[in-house]
């Protein structure tokens, strides 16, 4: 069975406009906390980070070398790919440097990843070359009629995936074909992650990814021979596969409880859920978890919403005024709870166009760093209003 490089692969789309379809990572944001999953839903202003620029980056360097054209080249020539992966990394460097720095909220581009970039590419391309029993694997050794075998076992990338009545979807990595034990042929659902890997078993959000890629795959190809799904973990080349039971009847169940509403959907508030959150500055559950000690800050950074007591604007120095929740949708008190900070670069601008502009309403302090009793701010915080979302904008 013949599939492209980059297409749809499923089945189509359902006729009515706006509905909703469940993927991996909204199922996984709804799972964490389904007010989350609302917020992400309401068109607020997007977040960049360097951890997934340089995922995306390796990612998509990845495709392009598998979809690399190689018309009119010798079999034998050698020494041609790593300089390939080179003008590969470094042109989706660049693209993903200017889709990061055009993001509206976003820290300060950290130029000195592109070395882990590059790093990470290499192990993406080890395990590939592993995957598809390339006869050599050294970067510089590899032939072009080596690296043409590779390209062949490479069924799709980058595709997507839509299950026939239309509400699950998903972007495959890769999708191999290769011989089994028996010389019959299986598929290989592969996705490529570029974070930690796991000690062990896969975590329960790849694996439930995994599965929803493996068995969507199945749905929309019937005549499919053996399929496996299995994460690729480019910082040791390790590969973990699922073998997980069939989950699409669950994600169907999911897909109804995730129907968009007015009004937001109760909080799930946990360390787990609210670490890493991307619209705490919209929610004000958080902050009433976080006062009644259900969230306790760990390590070196702190989340803040408070009232500006005073700035001096040429030095960054502030006194601001932790502002405790009132009820749980985001009505605030005063208190007496004082505390300094020190802000610079983007955040010391933010507050700065804050206090020009008027607005005297509650800040929300992202990432904070803690020293002693006095916090810094710097570009890798967030300065915002503090805003509630109580009802859908969208």
């Amino acid at each position: 069975m013949s599939l492209s490089r980059r297409n749809s692969m499923g089945g189509q789309a359902m006729a009515e406009d706006k509905q909703h379809q469940l993927s991996p990572t909204s199922w996984n944001r709804f799972e964490e906390c389904p007010r989350k999953y609302w917020l992400s839903k309401q068109g607020l202003p997007r977040k960049a980070g360097m951890a997934a620029s340089l995922g995306t980056a390796i990612h998509n360097s990845v495709e392009d070398l598998c979809n690399l054209d190689l018309d009119g080249r010798d079999d034998e020539e050698v020494g041609w790919l790593p300089e390939a992966v080179k003008e590969a990394m470094d042109r989706n460097w660049e693209a993903e440097r200017e889709v990061f720095l055009a993001t509206p909220r976003h820290p300060r581009w950290k130029e000195d990843r592109l070395p882990k970039a590059r790093v990470g590419l290499a192990g993406a391309l080890s395990i590939l070359m592993s995957r598809t029993n390339a006869a050599e694997r050294s970067l510089p050794k590899v032939s072009v009629g080596v690296w043409r075998q590779v390209q062949q076992r490479v069924l799709a990338t980058e595709s997507n995936l839509v299950s026939d009545c239309g509400r699950l979807t998903g972007r495959l990595d890769l999708l191999l074909s290769e011989p089994d034990e028996q010389g019959k042929e299986r598929w290989i659902v592969a996705d490529l992650k570029t974070g930690n890997p796991p000690e062990s078993s896969l975590d329960e959000k790849v694996d439930r990814q995994l599965r929803l890629y493996r068995d969507i795959l199945k749905q929309s190809k019937p005549e499919h021979p053996p399929v496996q799904a299995e994460g690729w973990y480019s910082a040791d080349q390790s590969v973990h596969r699922t073998d997980g039971p069939p989950i699409l009847d669950a994600a169907i169940e999911a897909w109804g409880l995730m129907t968009p509403t007015e009004d937001p959907p109760a909080a799930t508030p946990s360390e787990a859920a609210c670490a890493f959150c991307d619209w705490k500055a919209w929610c004000p559950s958080w902050w009433v978890a976080r006062m009644e000690g259900e969230i306790i800050p760990h390590g070196s950074f702190s989340d803040e919403v408070v009232r500006l007591v005073r700035l001096e604007a040429e030095t960054g120095a502030a006194l601001f005024e932790r502002t405790p929740p009132v009820g749980v949708d985001g009505e605030l008190s005063g208190s007496q709870h004082r505390f300094g900070a020190l802000l610079a670069d983007s955040a010391l601008d933010s507050i700065r166009e804050i206090a020009e502009s008027g607005n005297d309403g509650p800040l929300f302090l992202g990432s904070a760093m803690v020293s002693s009793s006095t916090l810094r701010l710097g570009h890798w915080s967030e300065v915002m209003p503090w805003s509630p979302l109580l009802r859908s904008s969208r």
